[in-house]
């Protein structure tokens, strides 16, 4: 099969392009089987997720969205109807004291689960919870407990003790979220889940997009057609190694002939990774996920290092930050600008879906730094749209997005409107058609 796409607006120029056996192919060459009138549209590399997660993202589909309040979360609750199970899952929550004396006021009747949205902590009611001690003795150390030691529902990074303990579920439709993702012209995908199994590793192989995963252990091949990225290693606050640990796992994946991809949020455990760099060295496509909070005299430190950071969370909850972060701190938060002009890589991404999931979303958040409440928060922070479009179609950090060539794969997006006027007014609402390898795996009309 080849595919024209004729008049589309193309590095500034209204051009035709040629696709043959996926790929982008010579004009003019051989015969042209269907074609696709542009009418000026842009026409650009596919976007890329850098970081997300898919298998919670899929979950996060099949759930209750619980909202930001007490009172969401009571509202979502109240009418929520049981799975096949009895159970009800919610995610997102932004209520940070939620227990499961809070839970039991809204849903005493059936095995509830709610999510917090930071997707580091899960809080159940005292059914749910008796239903796992069915299972076996409640003795993670996540599971925190009161002064009298009963447990007060709230589990702590626990997921894969959490997941042994629950009724099996049916596996997510992974191949309906890639196609949801390409909607957004999101052609590639990073999945930041850390310890992948080999039968989840497989299973997110079902998305159309290309797909690299920072959790394929060490030593461990990924699934056929899929990239194994940097190593994922995950800093808890709550219990940081010492710096001689961390950086000897740093050292192992090395020597694996692979970099890392470290969770970072906090200043403590970005100055802990920093040390131990320091000892274990530093290897090209070594990042930092997310770096949320990047004090001004550490900016200098990551030369040499990727930043992968998510500025749609300021969008989605910078109304909290501003009222729970130091205003001497605002500026740290998911920096761009200030890195950028010290020659850090940085890309963004979603990680989704725990920040919005919408590439455009995010691009919007990047330039104008506004908060739900619409004011900026850290303007100071902000990149052009370019910038943060460019970030977006980068292929991996530090990788300038590729030009449409022949011979490259055809892994596209095309726009309703010229990039200059996406620009100004960036939406999801502009992706007319998405393409993978050639193929149309998203499309708008028109």
């Amino acid at each position: 099969m080849a595919l024209l796409i004729r008049d589309a607006e193309i590095d500034g120029r209204r051009r035709d392009l040629l696709i043959r056996d996926g790929r982008i192919a010579v004009p003019g060459s051989g015969v042209v089987t269907e074609v696709l009138d542009a009418g000026g549209g842009a026409l650009l590399p596919g976007l890329t997720d850098h970081h997300l997660h898919l298998h919670a993202l899929a979950a996060a589909r099949r759930s209750v969205r619980a909202g930001r309040t007490r009172a969401d979360v009571s509202a979502a609750l109240g009418p929520a109807v049981p799975d096949d199970h009895g159970w009800i899952r919610a995610v997102g929550s932004g209520d940070d004291d939620l227990d499961a004396r809070e839970l039991d006021r809204v849903r005493p009747d059936v095995p509830v689960r709610v999510q917090h949205r930071s997707g580091a902590m899960w809080v159940l009611n005292s059914a749910a919870l008796a239903a796992l001690e069915g299972r076996g003795p409640l003795d993670h150390p996540g599971v925190e407990r009161g002064p009298d030691g009963v447990p007060t529902g709230r589990i702590l990074r626990a997921d894969d003790w959490l997941r042994d303990r629950l009724p099996a579920a049916a596996p997510p439709d992974l191949g309906a979220l890639g196609r949801e993702l390409a909607g957004y012209g999101i052609t590639a995908v990073t999945d930041a889940t850390p310890d992948l199994t080999p039968a989840a590793a497989a299973a997110l192989a079902d998305v159309p997009q290309r797909l690299t995963l920072l959790g394929v252990p060490l030593g461990t091949a990924p699934p056929p057609g899929v990239e194994a990225g940097p190593y994922k290693i995950v800093l808890t606050d709550s219990d940081l190694p010492d710096p001689d640990e961390l950086a000897a796992r740093i050292g192992q994946a090395h020597a694996a002939g692979r970099p890392v991809a470290v969770h970072s949020v906090t200043r403590e455990s970005l100055v802990l990774l920093l040390v131990a760099l320091e000892t274990a060295g530093r290897m090209p496509g070594d990042r930092i996920e997310h770096a949320a909070l990047v004090p001004a005299e550490l900016i200098g430190s990551l030369a040499g290092l990727a930043v992968v950071t998510q500025p749609g969370f300021l969008a989605d909850r910078g109304d909290d930050y501003r009222r729970t972060v130091p205003a001497d701190e605002h500026a740290d938060l998911y920096r761009c600008r200030s890195l950028h002009e010290a020659g850090v890589a940085v890309v963004l991404s979603s990680d989704a879906p725990y920040g919005p999931v919408d590439p455009w979303a995010v691009l919007r958040a990047a330039s104008t730094r506004e908060t739900p409440d619409g004011e900026p928060l850290g303007p100071e922070e902000a990149i052009t749209p370019r910038q943060a479009l460019d970030s977006l179609l980068s292929p991996a950090p530090g990788v300038a997005p590729r030009p449409l060539r022949p011979g490259d794969p055809a892994d596209l997006v095309l726009l309703h409107a010229p990039l200059s006027e996406a620009l100004r007014a960036p939406d999801a609402a502009l992706v007319r058609a998405t393409l993978v390898a050639g193929a149309t795996v998203s499309a708008s009309g028109g």
